[in-house]
């Protein structure tokens, strides 16, 4: 029936039309497990990248704090034969000269275990002893990135 242009639709015709689009909205309104599984997949695909990449950067942080470490250390032994005339017998010789505030800890170890080297070297004519010349990490671990072993550095 037409009134004024306007089809209004009465009987069985128009509830199936009104059924239909209410099965369509029901549809369209979520996601199929298919649809929510490859986003799923995907997440821990990106997860798995960010957690290799986040493990990296740990051991590169860790790896720059050794450096530094042992930057620090080798120096503060220079200064003390030095100033001294006499190398150090130990690390506590240089936290007691006030060289270094205090003996880091290895951060691949995590523990203070440093490898010493005692060598019969004098670094100035006036040293009059020998001792303490040198410090290594106590890890028998090998960098990735540079393929050293980590007690060489």
């Amino acid at each position: 029936m037409k009134l004024g242009g306007i089809s209004i639709g009465i009987g069985a015709g128009f509830d199936q039309q009104r059924g239909r689009r209410a099965v369509r909205a029901i549809r369209s309104g979520g996601f199929t497990l298919i649809e929510l599984m490859i986003v799923i997949m995907i997440i821990l695909i990106l997860a798995g990248i960010a957690a290799g990449r986040y493990e990296k950067s740990v051991l590169r942080a860790k790896e720059a704090t050794l450096k530094q470490d042992l930057f620090v250390m080798r120096n503060a032994i220079q200064q003390y034969t030095l100033d001294k005339q006499a190398a150090p017998s130990s690390l506590d010789d240089l936290v007691s000269g006030q060289y270094i505030s205090g003996i880091p800890t290895d951060p691949l170890t995590r523990n203070k275990d440093w490898h010493l080297d005692f060598e019969q070297v004098l670094l100035s004519p006036e040293q009059t002893t020998s001792g303490l010349t040198d410090v290594h990490s106590s890890s028998d671990g090998t960098s990735p990135f540079e393929n050293t072993a980590y007690n060489t550095w």
